[in-house]
């Protein structure tokens, strides 16, 4: 099944939108963090594009307004580095989830996700 994320504001402003694959309608917070931040790296690995635009930002990489810009473009970004990054962050208020309006809070907490979550 695949759902879409949505990165917003406060306000509401959509910042960036995916499609991810996630294998079943009942799965964990920690499990959908896993799945975007390998859907986002994979997606960059293959192409390496000038910029990283994703959920965490990469080691050796800096904020532009366009992404994340590596400094050596043919480095490919290691996906487990980047969920354990991304999962520390969630733990850490670094950023929230909204799963149907309603925030998670842990990382062990079971969702259930449909074709319109």
């Amino acid at each position: 099944m695949v759902i879409t994320i949505k990165d917003a504001t406060f306000s509401g402003d959509i910042l960036n939108e995916i499609e991810i694959a996630v294998q079943n309608e009942r799965t964990t917070v920690k499990d959908l963090i896993a799945a975007r931040v390998t859907s986002e790296v994979k997606s960059y690995n293959e192409k390496l594009p000038e910029y990283f635009k994703g959920l965490i930002q990469p080691s050796e990489a800096e904020k532009t307004l366009n992404g994340f810009k590596l400094r050596d473009r043919k480095k490919k970004i290691d996906i487990e580095k980047q969920i354990l990054v991304a999962l520390d962050a969630f733990q850490k208020n670094g950023y929230f989830i909204l799963i149907d309006n309603q925030q998670v809070e842990d990382l062990d907490q079971e969702v259930l996700v449909s074709k319109t979550t």
